[in-house]
C-alpha cells in the first residue's frame, strides 16, 4: 500500500472518530443535564435569609431561629425627635427591652421579655406552619403563627381602672406571611388581632384588627433597608392612637446585627405598638431606636 493510501485512510479514520466523540460527549451532557434536572425535582430546596433576623424593626419576621439557638435582643426607643435639643432631640431617656429567644425546633421557637415600657413582661411563640420552597415541594410564600402575652405591672391611678391581672394582661395572634422575591427584595403581610382588658374609656373596644404590611430591600451585603406599617381597622381603633409605622436599617457584622430605625411608638410589644401607638410623624412625633441581637447555639452543631 503506497503512502498516499495509507495518509488517505488515516484522515478518514481521524473524521469519523472525531464525529463519533463529539456526538457521544453531546449525547452524555445531555444525558447528565437531564438526570441533574429530573434530581433537582425529586429535592426540596427551601428558601433561606427571607429576612436578616427574627425581627423587622418592631414586629414580628418570618424567620425563626434554628434549633438550640438562643438570641439574645436587646432594644432601646429614645424620646421624640420635636422634643428639641434641651433633650438633645430625645435621646436624653430611653425606653428598653431586653429578651430571649429560643429556637425548640427548625419550625417552633419561643420567647421572653421585660420592656421599661409600662413595665410589661411578654412571652410568645412562633410556629412556622409553611415554608418557602422549590422543587418537589413548591411553596410560594412561607407562613408563621406567632401568640403573644403581655403582662402591664405598672401601677394606674385612675378611678374605675383596676391594678388586678384581668386588667393588665393583653392578648395577641398573629400570622405573618412573606415571600423572598429575589435575594434583594423580601415582603410579608402580618393580619393582627388584640384583645386588651384595660380600656380607659366606655366607648374603647376590647378587641383591635390590624393589618400589618414590611419589607426589606437588601442595599449591600451587610446592609439592607426595613419599613413596617401596621393598620388598624377603623371602627376598633382606640381612641387617641395612631397607626405604626417604622423605618430602619440592617447592620450585619458576623454573629451581631444592629438594626437602626425611626418609629412613633415607644412600645416594643404587639399589643401596644399595634393598638396603643400615639405618635404622629406629621407631628415630629419620631423616635430614634435601635435593635441589637446576638445568636448563641447551645449544645453540638448538626
Amino acid at each position: 500500500m503506497n503512502p498516499k493510501t495509507i495518509l488517505s485512510i488515516s484522515v478518514f479514520m481521524l473524521i469519523f472518530l472525531s464525529r463519533s466523540v463529539g456526538q457521544d460527549t453531546t449525547d452524555i451532557m445531555k444525558q447528565l443535564e437531564k438526570e441533574m434536572g429530573k434530581s433537582e425535582k425529586e429535592q426540596t430546596f427551601y428558601t433561606t435569609s427571607t429576612f436578616k433576623t427574627t425581627r423587622l424593626v418592631s414586629g414580628h419576621s418570618v424567620e425563626n431561629t434554628g434549633k438550640r439557638v438562643m438570641d439574645v435582643k436587646i432594644s432601646h426607643r429614645f424620646e421624640k425627635l420635636n422634643e428639641g435639643s434641651y433633650s438633645l432631640f430625645g435621646l436624653d431617656e430611653a425606653r428598653m427591652r431586653f429578651g430571649f429567644d429560643y429556637g425548640i425546633t427548625d419550625n417552633l421557637m419561643a420567647g421572653f421579655g421585660r420592656s421599661t415600657y409600662q413595665k410589661t413582661y411578654d412571652v410568645f411563640m412562633k410556629l412556622r406552619i409553611l415554608r418557602q420552597s422549590r422543587g418537589k415541594k413548591n411553596m410560594p410564600f412561607t407562613l408563621s403563627y406567632v401568640p403573644t402575652f403581655a403582662l402591664r405591672t405598672l401601677r394606674v391611678n385612675v378611678p374605675g381602672i383596676s391594678n388586678d391581672f384581668t386588667s393588665c394582661a393583653s392578648y395577641t395572634h398573629q400570622l405573618i406571611i412573606g415571600r423572598k422575591f429575589s435575594d434583594n427584595t423580601s415582603l410579608q403581610i402580618m393580619p393582627s388581632y388584640v384583645h386588651r382588658h384595660l380600656i380607659t374609656l366606655n366607648t374603647d373596644p376590647d378587641d383591635v384588627f390590624a393589618i400589618g404590611i414590611g419589607g426589606r430591600q437588601k442595599l449591600t451585603r451587610r446592609i439592607s433597608l426595613n419599613a413596617e406599617y401596621y393598620y388598624q381597622v377603623t371602627r376598633h381603633q382606640l381612641a387617641g392612637t395612631n397607626n405604626l409605622l417604622s423605618i430602619g436599617f440592617d447592620l450585619e457584622t458576623g454573629g451581631h446585627v444592629f438594626q437602626l430605625h425611626f418609629t412613633n411608638s415607644q412600645a416594643m410589644n404587639e399589643s401596644n405598638f399595634i393598638a396603643g401607638t400615639s405618635g404622629k410623624w406629621g407631628k415630629g412625633d419620631i423616635l430614634f431606636g435601635f435593635n441589637i441581637s446576638r445568636v448563641f447555639t447551645l449544645g453540638k452543631k448538626h
